[in-house]
């Protein structure tokens, strides 16, 4: 669902002509995304420069964007278009997991790309995703601080490893690496629902 901001001026000189468009429709009683979308269709807009169009005016606080059907509970959000970030980053966890026995083959290569993903990056980005729900950080920010972050995050556990019976070993390194990312992305995706329940209303 859309609906224009009190605010908004179709006339302001600032905005191109898809998001000058996306307001006119919307003061015409357009009321859902698609149905503007729809309209900058049809007077010549290509539907991608119409998303973002709106994303834009969203982002500038001339639309409100919402759905019309709010997820109430955390498990809907979770399981909902909006957490795939989550399950891509789970399902990556659990593939670098699955892959640590292997020793030969083309998987081998997998193992490599997995393992890297895992130990570079899977840390860090779960722990930007947790510190900032808003994302506040454009992409590229996020990006370099998920590999810092990942960095800093892979010698403390090797350091708290050291110390257990485990010790620096593959496996206890997989598993730690692999349980602290999945206790972040935890921690992550209920600070985003969060974020998510309050800027939509729900109780």
């Amino acid at each position: 669902m859309a609906r224009k901001s009190p605010s908004a001026n179709p006339a302001d000189s600032q905005l191109t002509g898809a998001q000058s468009s996306a307001l006119r429709a919307l003061a015409d009683g357009e009321t859902t995304v698609a149905g503007v979308v729809g309209r900058l269709a049809s007077e010549g807009h290509p539907r991608d420069e119409a998303v973002k169009a709106l994303l834009a005016l969203a982002r500038d606080g001339n639309v409100t964007v919402q759905e019309s059907r709010p997820y109430a509970s955390l498990a809907t959000y979770a399981w909902s278009p909006i957490s795939i970030w989550f399950w891509a980053a789970v399902g990556a966890v659990a593939v670098s997991l699955a892959l640590i026995t292997v020793t030969s083959g083309v998987t081998l290569y997998l193992r490599y790309v997995f393992g890297s993903v895992l130990v570079l990056f899977l840390p860090g980005f779960s722990l930007i995703e947790a510190l900032y729900p808003k994302r506040e950080l454009d992409e590229l920010t996020r990006f370099a601080l998920s590999i810092g972050l990942s960095l800093a995050l892979v010698p403390l556990t090797g350091l708290a490893l050291n110390y257990t019976p485990f010790g620096i070993r593959l496996v206890p390194v997989a598993i730690s690496l692999a349980a602290l990312t999945l206790a972040l992305l935890s921690v992550a995706i209920k600070r985003r629902f969060d974020y998510y329940r309050l800027s939509n209303g729900i109780p």
